[in-house]
């Protein structure tokens, strides 16, 4: 993909959509912001220059989401995954993937179950030092024993998806807004 070009090719932009809610209006927007977090040219972008952006900067959990568009495991994404990524954040994207998504970020050996050692490390990665270790566990047990509707000690993405909506989990969620596109 052009990513060290000037400009995007149509090419590209109808690539890029396949995997992203944006307008192509909004893809070359988001191309301008690309090129200018990628200071070296080197056609990626890091963590560090996703701390650029106020919006996702304050997310804590933002090492986790880029790892998990990082298919190349570099610590590095190129112009197609940035998209991906922050596609996943749109107002408009599907709340059934904005699920999928949050089941990633918990499932961190990706074996398709989030455990309760899973559960209690992305949750101190969101509070950081607010609560202490015992009050993190009372909630990742209280999640479990909600979640859990099996018993197997492990929440599968149909537990967790059940759980999401019956918490009555907004459209918001996951969301944030990329307009004027001055981030």
């Amino acid at each position: 993909m052009g990513v060290n070009k000037s400009t995007l090719r149509t090419e590209d932009i109808e690539e890029v959509q396949t995997v992203s809610v944006f307008s192509q209006r909004e893809i070359k927007k988001l191309y301008k912001r690309f090129k200018r977090l990628d200071k070296e040219e080197k056609g990626s972008i890091d963590i560090e220059d996703f701390n650029q952006i106020p919006e996702l900067s304050m997310n804590p959990i933002l090492p986790r989401i880029i790892s998990i568009f990082d298919v190349n495991r570099n610590g590095q994404l190129n112009f197609k995954q940035f998209i991906q990524t922050l596609s996943n954040f749109h107002p408009n994207a599907d709340k059934h993937d904005k699920i999928k998504l949050l089941f990633k970020v918990y499932d961190i050996n990706n074996d398709g179950y989030i455990t309760k050692d899973e559960i209690q490390k992305v949750l101190t990665m969101m509070v950081g030092k607010a609560l202490t270790n015992e009050q993190i566990l009372e909630i990742v047990e209280e999640t479990l024993t909600e979640a859990d509707v099996n018993g197997k000690g492990k929440l599968d993405f149909n537990d967790f998806e059940n759980s999401i909506e019956k918490g009555g989990v907004g459209e918001n969620m996951l969301s944030i807004s990329f307009y004027p596109f001055d981030f």
